[in-house]
């Protein structure tokens, strides 16, 4: 089994803890109602994001049509990082566990990058339509 990494920071005018509320903690319901077309549910197994709590949510998908037979897992790292102007920067690490020698070519990787900025400002629309 092979690894693939990628990084992608995305800037946000939406506060951190606003944004970390909004990806991590509300997930379960805001991104299902935000894009019922890319995510059919999501399910908090443990934390509560209260006090001490970090700006950082990590996950793994090991089921799915994502994975297509091609990956055993894909795995998330968010870390949600507030700027010096009121916004945050949202830090992602995407780690694709291929199957066997399987390789994954540059359009799968840009794919991915296309959907996590596209989930990341329909999100940061949603926050900023609903004020």
């Amino acid at each position: 089994m092979g690894a693939i990494t990628y990084d992608i920071e995305i800037p946000s005018s939406i506060p951190a803890a606003k944004m970390f509320k909004a990806v991590v903690l509300d997930a379960d319901t805001l991104i299902p109602k935000i894009m019922p077309q890319a995510i059919k549910n999501v399910e908090i197994l443990e934390g509560d994001g209260g006090v001490g709590t970090n700006l950082t949510h990590s996950y793994t998908i090991v089921e799915g049509d994502a994975l297509a037979g091609v990956l055993e897992s894909i795995t998330y790292h968010v870390k949600i990082v507030p700027t010096e102007d009121g916004g945050c920067i949202c830090k992602n690490r995407s780690i694709y566990h291929t199957k066997g020698d399987v390789e994954i070519n540059e359009e799968k990787i840009k794919e991915g990058k296309e959907k996590a900025l596209a989930m990341f400002k329909a999100i940061e629309a949603y926050l900023q339509a609903n004020a």
